[in-house]
């Protein structure tokens, strides 16, 4: 049967290894649309970084609504999705840092720079997610 994680539980689940994200956001139109990404939890914000023309980043701009949904998909079945309102910055030497940061946890430590390098440029965005509401379950066949 399926039970909540508690706070401590979703943190770590989110932050194992290389999860990746799916992130949603508001379509002009208002559909949704969905994307992976690369993110880390700072404190009570996830952070992720895009470019500014992508559809993700249009959108952030216009109404920075997400969910995020990040999900084992092995039994016996894990996941968590986080709500919440993007703040987005342009600023190049924060950028660039988090843009390291996030790369370390999925290319490691050896070609972080590089890809913070590449990512940490102007037309990206540091995305920041204040997350307002959590909703995380495991064992969902257990």
């Amino acid at each position: 049967m399926a039970q909540k994680m508690t706070d401590e539980e979703w943190r770590a689940f989110v932050s194992y290894g290389t999860r990746t994200g799916k992130l949603s956001t508001v379509s002009a139109d208002g559909s949704p649309h969905v994307a992976p990404v690369w993110f880390l939890l700072d404190g009570d914000d996830v952070v992720f970084n895009t470019g500014k023309d992508t559809v993700k980043g249009r959108n952030l701009a216009r109404d920075g609504r997400i969910a995020l949904c990040v999900d084992d998909e092995r039994p016996p079945f894990h996941f968590v999705v986080l709500h919440g309102r993007a703040r987005l910055s342009e600023e190049l030497d924060e950028l660039r840092l988090w843009a390291t940061r996030i790369a370390a946890r999925y290319v490691g430590e050896e070609h972080a720079e590089e890809f913070g390098a590449r990512n940490g440029v102007p037309g990206e965005l540091l995305v920041r997610v204040a997350v307002e509401k959590v909703v995380a379950l495991k064992d969902l066949t257990g």
